[in-house]
């Protein structure tokens, strides 16, 4: 089930992140604040500009978790492989690696948005498919 939601609403936790980048890449990465219920290896579901795209969370050197990138579907996301979504949202907002970006948490653990600061955005925001149907999903990408 879908619901539209606001960024400003009282139910929409919001952080702060900065833009940083992938080594002496100019290739976007988003540390992820500790407290979101994020595993390693996690594919979560991105909004960025309307669009919603997929990205695989990464364990940085630190431990630290991370997203690196945002594609158009689960099996990109994995394999890092397609268009980089997130690398050209950056690129079109003309937010700078060292500037901050808003991350705001639709659904724990599945949905998130990404917005500039002062943006106010309303999202269409999405519930994970339950479990049965996320087996048959997986077993299919295999």
């Amino acid at each position: 089930m879908a619901d539209r939601i606001a960024s400003d609403t009282e139910s929409v936790a919001t952080h702060r992140l900065t833009i940083e980048t992938v080594g002496r890449t100019s290739r976007p990465r988003l540390e992820l604040p500790a407290e979101l219920d994020l595993e390693a290896g996690d594919v979560v579901r991105l909004t960025l500009d309307g669009g919603e795209y997929h990205a695989r969370v990464e364990s940085n050197l630190d431990g630290a978790l991370e997203l690196r990138g945002a594609f158009d579907n689960t099996r990109l996301a994995r394999s890092d492989d397609g268009e980089d979504r997130l690398a050209a949202w950056v690129d079109d907002s003309g937010v700078d690696p060292g500037r901050s970006v808003l991350l705001d948490v639709l659904t724990e653990g599945y949905h998130y948005g990404l917005r500039e600061p002062g943006e106010r955005v309303v999202y269409t925001a999405r519930d994970p498919p339950d479990d049965s149907l996320s087996r048959i999903a997986d077993s299919l990408e295999e």
